[in-house]
């Protein structure tokens, strides 16, 4: 079983202009709960371990996890508001984001929900906000802490200054899970945020000096690279066709993930072993995934049927 930690919010787009102000399209979204459902639409078992409000939006965000098999019961309730993303995208089809979050129940989850986690656990998937707001984030500096040494740590740190500006948490955050973490995934636009002008394999390094078992960088456009003390590969993008790139980076890791389990690789002795040749076909599962996404409207992740 998967746990999948984090956000789950409203992504708002605006639909057109109306006589008297916008439409506004709200879909569900956060980093986390898509990768929960990226998860699940590839057939693999997961839970989602977050707070999610008790109002109206909350019961769609749960919805559908329930309609896409994500395990609900490590879900706490709360009777707090949702929190909502603006989404804006540019002519080239990126997002930007601006967030209203103070207060909302995604960031409120406490340390008393650590009992709603089952026993045996494949792997932990921790990152975006969730990881620098507390008190969410000191809730899963816990998780981790306990679970590390014996269950697969994966992170993807998804910076998102308008939700925290100051770089120096998550830079913190960063260094403070290196050591705890087996799989690092990282955008080179946010590895360019937290440690600039550092080169990609330079940074690799350090992160596997640090004691990361695999270091993964997508590069957008560019494709993605990876590296372990075994090997590393690099992969061209798969073009499709873009609409929008909402919810790619999520769907590469629930795919670098699927791969990793459908394998036989997900093990904290295991992640650290892949060869060369394993990185090339895992990158290439992910990043074929991901241009999927890419070519529909919002985070509209592939099913585990619609991939080779």
């Amino acid at each position: 079983m998967f746990v999948v930690c984090g956000e789950a919010l409203m992504d708002v787009f605006a639909a057109g202009d109306t006589p008297t102000g916008t439409s506004l399209d709200a879909r569900i979204g956060g980093s986390p709960f898509n990768v929960a459902l990226g998860l699940a639409r590839l057939q693999q078992p997961v839970a989602f371990f977050s707070a999610i409000s008790s109002g109206f939006l909350g019961e769609r965000l749960m919805q559908a996890l329930r309609a896409e098999g994500v395990d609900c019961s490590t879900v706490a309730r709360l009777d707090a508001p949702t929190t909502l993303g603006l989404v804006g995208v540019d002519a080239q089809g990126v997002p930007s984001y601006s967030f209203y979050g103070e207060g909302c129940a995604d960031r409120l989850l406490g340390a008393d929900a650590l009992a709603l986690l089952p026993q045996k656990i494949s792997a932990v998937q921790v990152g975006s906000f969730a990881t620098v707001v507390p008190p969410i984030a000191d809730t899963l500096r816990t998780l981790v802490e306990r679970e590390h040494k014996r269950t697969p740590i994966c992170y993807d740190p998804n910076v998102r200054l308008n939700v925290q500006p100051d770089l120096a948490p998550w830079r913190a955050t960063l260094q403070w899970m290196m050591p705890r973490t087996h799989l690092l995934k990282i955008s080179e636009e946010d590895l360019e945020l937290l440690r600039p002008g550092v080169p990609l394999d330079r940074f690799a390094g350090e992160a596997l000096a640090a004691g990361v078992g695999l270091v993964v960088v997508t590069r957008g456009a560019q494709g993605a690279a990876a590296w372990t003390r075994k090997g590393e590969a690099t992969v061209p993008a798969k073009l499709l066709g873009v609409i929008d790139t909402v919810g790619a980076g999520d769907t590469f890791q629930a795919a670098l993930l699927t791969w990793l389990a459908e394998h036989d690789c997900l093990a904290i002795d295991r992640i650290p072993a892949l060869t060369g040749e394993q990185l090339q076909d895992a990158l290439g599962f992910a990043v074929g995934a991901a241009a999927i996404t890419c070519s529909r409207r919002g985070a509209d992740l592939p099913r585990r049927a619609e991939l080779s």
